[in-house]
């Protein structure tokens, strides 16, 4: 049996900016079976797929992709914002749902031997993880997937990341 998130998952309107609904995950996290079980929800439709890098955005992304890169036995790749890694990096720029940002990897983050899986909290509209898999594009690294506890299904990501990619999408809860 799933695990029921949506009562944890707040509703925020007008954040961070009118006419957007930000979706809370924050009391998923604080309370540790809906942690657990978004961890192993993700880990496990992935188990078998020879992941060896989980890559997460800052900072979200760290909160689910790190336990899951642990559950999988595989190590994590954090995707930082500019100026915040002390090495030779591949940075990408992307549009947000209210603006723009840009993403950064240490180039030696990831080789072309690794099997990556990307994780975040959420896709939205599907900009930072197209970024992401931009990323792990340029290192020649294999994209595995994509794992979310929330998709906003009514922004359609999915389309988006098919521009890029047509690695599996997989998420936890879907908004419509």
């Amino acid at each position: 049996m799933a695990f029921e998130y949506e009562h944890l998952i707040i509703d925020l309107p007008d954040y961070p900016v009118p006419g957007v609904v930000f979706k809370d995950i924050t009391p998923v996290v604080a309370d540790p079976q809906a942690f657990a079980s978004t961890i192993d929800g993700i880990a496990d439709h992935f188990i078998g797929k020879g992941i060896t890098k989980v890559i997460g955005a800052e900072a979200r992304g760290f909160i689910v992709g790190a336990p899951v890169a642990a559950r999988l036995g595989a190590g994590f790749i954090p995707a930082r914002k500019p100026g915040k890694l002390p090495r030779a990096t591949y940075r990408v720029d992307y549009q947000l749902e209210y603006g723009s940002d840009a993403l950064e990897i240490h180039q030696d983050a990831l080789s072309p031997d690794d099997v990556v899986l990307i994780v975040d909290d959420l896709v939205a509209t599907g900009g930072t993880v197209r970024a992401l898999v931009k990323l792990v594009q340029e290192t020649g690294a294999t994209l595995a997937g994509m794992g979310f506890l929330l998709e906003l299904a009514f922004l359609n990501p999915r389309k988006v990341i098919a521009e890029e990619t047509d690695a599996e999408v997989f998420s936890l809860v879907q908004a419509s």
